[in-house]
């Protein structure tokens, strides 16, 4: 992370001779603002359909993480972009977001984006430069059937480009097909192969698995599956007849750890050993693990839960262990007869298994390489030191990367060009579970960029065409197989012009609706697996487990503001990343929090902070990947340290034996939220139920029976009082919420310095509450936005009325009269208000977040705030007042209005309505036995309440606090 100081365009004027200087340069500014453009401005003269100015435009479209969609509605105002909110039907969002979702209109508006076609020698390019450059290479590849000629992508789910790539196979077919995703699931693929002789993907069902056993796996935490697995559970979940029992074992705490009913912190080696002892209790007779008695008593315990609850019992294994462990797994849920669903894989290609990037650097090495072209992905960063790609590529005759950035891939190859936005250009995509959905563009491309169907069609025979007539083609001859199936010959002879007007319709209709109906993958029905034979048994000494980080992903997104000072879910770190320890592994090692130490296994070593946690395993410690790069853009450069240095050909995920040293130095580890522990105030600020209570559990109310000198609330007025209702026991905490809420509020990014002298801005924050011990974690995620209180404690004590309370019971900030004296988040006890100590959105903006494209990203309908305001959370009161107006104009009543943090949560964990109106939801959860309000006994009645978590521990397991 770069050293921490005052930002240099902060500093303050040296002379008298400066001030005048910009006094003057200011004067003659405005003078210059004030004269007539020398642009010729033409008006409409025919308004585009439905485009009516400042009004937002829905369009259906998807957005791809680790090549699989999730459908979004993306809102655009006058032409721009500004917001993503999930598309209700898609199955893969089912109207919910996440964090990579909603900050991809940050990436849209990047400035760092690739803007023109480079040469590593010349520099500035053009199109027409790098087709001639291409001529040359690419036709010798085809006279000698493509023997030379090497594709390299990440995972592709796109029919349109499968399809491109199967026809550029099929025209060179001595021609090889790379596939590298680094966040991919290998272990898992040759897990279906050992158990049913064949590649295929298995989706687990948690809406119908009442008892789940999670051996290294975290199907709550990020990914292309999260929202529908997260919706799924906490669905289950709120019918206490159905509520079921959690049981994870991990290395280190995860989303899916923190709702779990019963967990143990276990190295690898010792999560491996549990599931074989789960499955010799079913029946497998594999050897006996070498386990300790409390994993085989936690194993005997888990075991006896999941063989009461067949058909609706599972077990899901973890990324990092071995494929006969998930072939073991499968084993397992076959007794079990396990709510699971298995498909074909939805990234194939007929015939054809496309190689990895050993292959390629095989291939590189013996000097075959006539041409390489790399498509959106950056192997030269995640392929790791072991195959040294970054000069290897230098090896090939000819090659090119086409990417949104110029990364470290884009510095290694002869050409670079631009990749379109998926918000700019057209293509399609697959869910996970084989859900055709169609990419449209919001917008043209910005930088005169193309997407990756146009750049692919420069390497065919066929002369190139537009996004939109490869994709439409696509479609229309799926279509045509469907439509000449259901008609017959007959008739269709008879009605020439009704198939093309058909096909209009259903087209028209699937951009409409954002998913191709009936397009995914059909289930099929395998025959049970026998029980594998085990691996051998991992080595002895310290272990690093890498994982995808939860804002980051694998670092494709590090150049993301919004996702950098978004705090991980766990650890709360922003701006970087920490080698995650126990407090016992970090005291036998000599080290403690914020210490760097190297860590080195193999020739390979990586220098990182220390961040002592609670529920790490003894022997192990945790590192996320995608921090650490040196050619992410201006906010992603040097920030962390690159976990990728640690990655091997054989093993991306755990790292063992690993050397770790203490370097004497210290580094900073940035977190929103510190460890800070108040006895007894847990239970009090965080309400936990058991769910053998809930049957004698009583709702508490917000205060309004206690007596009080303030007088009596009458402040809805205006026949409205809206209110919210937040269910921690639904809530994973993956911060989609926030980074909504900062996407539909222009909130502004600080940077790291800020950070660290503890000021952030987000409006909403994710608190963790710990009820159990750092080996025996009891905790859970309490979301705090404003509480809009009836007796606000902020108004009084405001001298200039900034802080007010309208008719509709909000606790409103009015900009212009705040003068800065900071009393009302003094005056504050849950601290949700935020201070502009310096212009952050308003010319004092960090890194290059001032460039003139990042203005295009924000909404209309919220000021941005200058420096020396306070704000906070405001209901989306710009959301309301579109409500009001709308039914004032249609001389209706208002409906529901949707909040930011409301429509991005996955599993529906807040509820937002008005009470006055009858039979309103948050009324109703209210009077549920798990209401109670954050401090309540300060009588200052917020109209944001909670439910409490709910847990079901295992009565015949009693939980090991050692």
């Amino acid at each position: 992370m770069p050293p921490l100081g005052p930002p240099s365009r902060r500093e303050p004027l040296t002379s008298r001779r400066e001030a005048l200087t910009l006094l003057g340069a200011g004067i003659a500014l405005a003078a210059g603002g004030c004269t007539k453009p020398s642009e010729e401005i033409v008006p409409y003269v025919r308004m585009p359909e439905r485009l009516l100015p400042g009004v937002p435009v829905r369009y259906a479209t998807s957005l791809s993480l680790g090549g699989f969609a999730r459908g979004v509605h993306a809102i655009a105002v006058d032409g721009r972009p500004i917001k993503i909110e999930g598309n209700p039907l898609h199955p893969a969002s089912r109207g919910a977001t996440d964090v990579f979702a909603e900050a991809a209109i940050l990436d849209l508006y990047d400035p760092d984006r690739s803007r023109t076609v480079t040469e590593h020698r010349s520099g500035i390019a053009s199109w027409e430069m790098f087709e001639r450059a291409l001529a040359g290479p690419l036709a010798r590849a085809r006279s000698r059937n493509g023997a030379g000629f090497h594709l390299l992508t990440g995972r592709v789910t796109s029919p349109t480009l499968l399809r491109q790539i199967a026809s550029l196979l099929r025209a060179m077919p001595d021609a090889v097909w790379h596939v590298h995703e680094p966040v991919d699931d290998t272990h898992a693929t040759r897990g279906t192969v050992r158990a049913f002789g064949r590649s295929l993907r298995v989706l687990p069902r948690l809406d119908r698995a009442e008892v789940v056993l999670c051996v290294g796996a975290d199907p709550l935490g990020p990914g292309p599956d999260q929202i529908r697995l997260a919706s799924g559970f906490a669905e289950r979940r709120r019918d206490p007849g159905r509520f079921g029992r959690l049981y994870v074992a991990e290395s280190a705490l995860t989303q899916t750890g923190i709702k779990a009913d019963a967990r143990r912190a276990l190295p690898p080696h010792a999560q491996a050993a549990l599931l074989v002892a789960c499955a010799n209790a079913l029946g497998a007779g594999l050897p006996a693990p070498d386990a300790s008695e409390a994993v085989r008593r936690f194993a005997e315990a888990v075991a006896a839960d999941l063989t009461a609850h067949r058909g609706r019992a599972l077990v899901l294994v973890g990324p990092a262990l071995a494929p006969e462990h998930h072939a073991l797994a499968h084993w397992i849920n076959a007794r079990l007869d396990a709510p699971v669903d298995v498909i074909e894989p939805p990234d194939r290609i007929d015939g054809r298994t496309p190689a990895g990037l050993t292959a390629l650097a095989a291939a590189l090495d013996s000097g075959t390489v006539e041409g390489l072209a790399i498509l959106d992905c950056n192997p030269v960063l995640t392929g790791g030191p072991d195959l040294d790609l970054g000069s290897r590529i230098g090896r090939a005759a000819f090659s090119v990367h086409a990417g949104t950035h110029g990364d470290e891939t884009a510095g290694a190859t002869h050409w670079h060009l631009p990749l379109a936005h998926e918000l700019e250009g057209w293509s399609d995509l697959r869910a996970v579970d084989g859900t055709a959905s169609l990419v449209q563009p919001l917008i043209r491309p910005l930088y005169g960029a193309r997407s990756i169907h146009e750049i692919v069609a420069l390497f065919g025979e066929s002369p190139a065409r537009s996004g939109y007539d490869l994709v439409r083609e696509t479609w229309h001859e799926t279509w045509s197989e469907t439509w000449h199936e259901t008609w017959s010959e007959t008739w269709r002879e008879s009605r020439p012009d009704r198939e093309a007007a058909a096909f209009e319709e259903w087209w028209r209709r699937s951009l409409h609706d954002g998913v191709i109906a009936g397009s995914a993958a059909a289930t099929i029905t395998v025959a049970d697996p026998a029980p594998p034979s085990l691996p051998p048994r991992m080595g002895a000494g310290f272990t690093v487990e890498l994982r995808p980080d939860p804002c980051l992903w694998d670092g494709r997104f590090s150049n993301n503001a919004w996702l950098q000072e978004c705090p991980k879910p766990i650890s709360k770190q922003v701006w970087g990343n920490a080698l995650a320890l126990s407090r016992g592994e970090a005291d036998r090692r000599g080290v403690g929090a914020g210490d760097v130490v190297r860590l080195s296994a193999a020739g390979r070593s990586v220098e990182v902070p220390v961040a002592v946690e609670s529920g790490v395993a003894d022997g192990v410690g945790v590192l996320t990947l995608g921090s650490g790069r040196a050619r992410a853009g201006a906010i992603g450069n040097g920030i962390g340290a690159d976990a990728y240095r640690l990655v091997s050909r054989a093993e991306r995920w755990l790292v063992t034996p690993v050397d770790l040293a203490a370097t004497g130095r210290t580094g900073a580890v940035l977190r929103t939220q510190n460890y800070v522990q108040v006895e007894g105030e847990t239970a009090k600020l965080f309400r936990q139920i058991d769910l053998a209570d809930l049957a004698t559990a009583q709702p508490k109310g917000i205060g309004a029976d206690q007596p009080s000198l303030i007088e009596a609330w009458t402040g809805d007025a205006d026949g409205h009082a809206w209110a919210m209702a937040i269910d921690t026991n639904a809530c994973i905490g993956c911060n989609a919420c926030v980074v909504a809420c900062q996407s539909e509020n222009n909130v502004p990014v600080v940077g790291p310095e800020e950070i660290a002298r503890g000021r952030m801005m987000h409006w909403l924050r994710i608190d963790l509450y710990d009820a159990g011990t750092p080996e025996a974690v009891k905790a859970g995620f309490q979301p705090v936005p404003c509480m809009h209180c009836e007796h606000a404690p902020c108004e009084p004590v405001c001298p200039v009325a900034a802080s007010v309370h309208d008719g509709e019971g909000l606790n409103l900030q009015v900009y212009n009269r705040c003068v800065g004296s900071r009393f009302c988040e003094a005056n504050c006890p849950y601290k949700v208000r935020r201070f502009n100590f310096f212009g952050y959105a308003d010319g004092q903006e960090y890194a290059n977040l001032d460039a003139e494209p990042i203005r295009a990203q924000r909404n209309p309908n919220v000021t941005v705030r200058a420096r020396g305001v306070m704000e906070k959370c405001t209901y989306c009161v710009q959301r309301i007042a579109t409500e009001r107006q709308g039914a004032e104009r249609d001389g209706r009543a208002m409906n529901d209005v949707v909040t930011a943090c409301q429509s991005a949560c996955p599993t529906r964990a807040i509820t937002f309505s008005d009470l006055a109106r009858p039979g309103n939801p948050v009324s109703a959860l209210r009077a549920d036995p798990r209401h109670y309000a954050l401090l309540e006994e300060l009588n200052t009645r917020p109209r944001t309440t909670y439910l409490a978590n709910l847990r079901a521990p295992n009565p015949d397991w009693a939980e090991d606090h050692t």
